[in-house]
């Protein structure tokens, strides 16, 4: 009797190892618990593990597009969200991956626009961005993915900092020193409406300049990750009229080591879950499968090249 016990109690613990085995431990890295990010990193995690057999995903919050790339490429985590920019750089060493590139980091699925929006005081006689030639301008915190996004967007205007007078101002001090005049306008990269801008609005005249036409042609024929965006008109109060710009993307991002049957059903639930996404935040709405490669800056993993390519069939 005591054999049958222990061999059954072995045929247990063996069996109880094998569903172990076949647990797919998943941890997605986000952003900060205020952001949007993290919700919707939450989303998917529940979405995994309600439609991937033996799923066992997690969301955590971090410091978004720059400590997820050091994580994924540490192997700390899976599934990383991060702006297509940030993850062109990070592939290609450069900005501020030079010297810690990730050559090895591949595309999961865009998700939505990250718009570059240039404030200007309406009294500053800023309507191009020709015109911040000889004015006070922040361009993001020194280092930023702001920052790259003004420095960009400049030189395919045929300006240098040396043609500005650059401010290195987070969007908050930015918003801030507008209010107070002491600066004319300022760079940010965030989806629209941004509140900060909102509460900019609210008290001051401004616009939004324009990066359009030859500017915005210019870009993107050197930076193949910017798209084109409208800003619909009454976004911010006082600014009635549509504004074109251009918008990097959030996307999602895997190590290249990541199982290709995994990451084509991952994919698979998340765009059969749309309604899962948008109720955990409202940018859950634009995650669509016909835009999930727009704006896509780096090689594709191959399940999700694979997903993507049926889908088009």
């Amino acid at each position: 009797m005591t054999k049958k016990i222990f061999a059954l109690a072995l045929a247990l613990v063996a069996l109880a190892s094998l569903g172990f085995a076949q647990q797919k431990f998943i941890t997605i890295a986000t952003g900060g618990t205020a952001g949007t990010y993290f919700p919707l990193g939450g989303a998917l995690a529940e979405i995994w593990n309600n439609n991937i057999k033996g799923m066992n995903a997690s969301a955590t919050s971090t410091g978004a597009s720059a400590a997820n790339i050091a994580m994924l490429k540490d192997n700390k985590v899976d599934v990383i969200f991060v702006q297509n920019d940030a993850a062109f750089y990070a592939m290609n060493d450069l900005e501020a991956y030079k010297g810690k590139a990730m050559p090895n980091i591949r595309g999961l699925a865009s998700l939505y626009d990250e718009t570059c929006q240039l404030v200007a005081l309406e009294s500053s006689g800023i309507r191009k961005i020709a015109d911040l030639k000889g004015k006070r301008v922040s361009v993001g915190a020194a280092g930023s993915g702001v920052e790259a996004n003004a420095r960009q967007i400049l030189e395919a205007a045929g300006l240098t900092y040396a043609d500005i007078k650059v401010q290195y101002l987070s969007f908050a001090e930015s918003a801030s020193n507008l209010k107070d005049g002491n600066i004319d306008a300022a760079f940010n990269t965030a989806g629209a409406p941004t509140a900060a801008i909102q509460d900019l609005a609210a008290s001051k005249k401004m616009i939004l300049v324009p990066v359009d036409g030859a500017v915005a042609q210019a870009l993107m024929k050197k930076w193949a990750f910017y798209t084109p965006t409208k800003i619909p008109a009454n976004t911010y109060q006082g600014v009635t009229t549509d504004v074109m710009t251009v918008s990097v993307k959030s996307m999602l991002a895997v190590s290249d080591k990541l199982d290709a049957g995994m990451v084509y059903d991952m994919l698979k639930a998340m765009f059969a879950n749309g309604d899962r996404l948008t109720a955990s935040h409202k940018k859950g709405a634009d995650i669509k499968i016909a835009t999930g490669v727009d704006g896509m800056s780096i090689p594709l993993h191959p399940g999700a090249e694979k997903f993507f390519k049926e889908f088009k069939k």
